[in-house]
């Protein structure tokens, strides 16, 4: 939702609608692509969710990102990931009898 000024709609059209934006984070600015065609200064409401295809990361990026603590603990992965095979190898195991 775009607050606005009655007496400004003709001369921002945009004031009325809502527009969807990427930008790129910088601390508590957003640098936006391009001019979102609102005067300087006009009050608006903003949803922020990451952009779903960010090809800005080097490549191997978006998976140490998604590895979350695991990137700072790459033994304590493989013995998880270790361990989470001994159980499904004994589950399975189990089945079969």
């Amino acid at each position: 939702m775009l607050l606005w000024n009655n007496n400004k709609h003709k001369e921002h059209p945009m004031s009325h609608s809502q527009t969807i934006l990427e930008g790129v984070v910088h601390g508590k600015m957003i640098e936006l692509e391009r001019e979102p065609g609102l005067p300087d200064g006009q009050k608006v409401t903003v949803s922020i969710q990451p952009s779903p295809l960010d090809r800005s990361l080097a490549p191997g990026e978006g998976i140490r990102r998604s590895a979350g603590a695991w990137t700072d603990d790459p033994k304590g992965l493989e013995e998880y990931l270790d361990w989470n095979r001994r159980q499904r190898t004994t589950k399975t195991i189990q089945k079969d009898k």
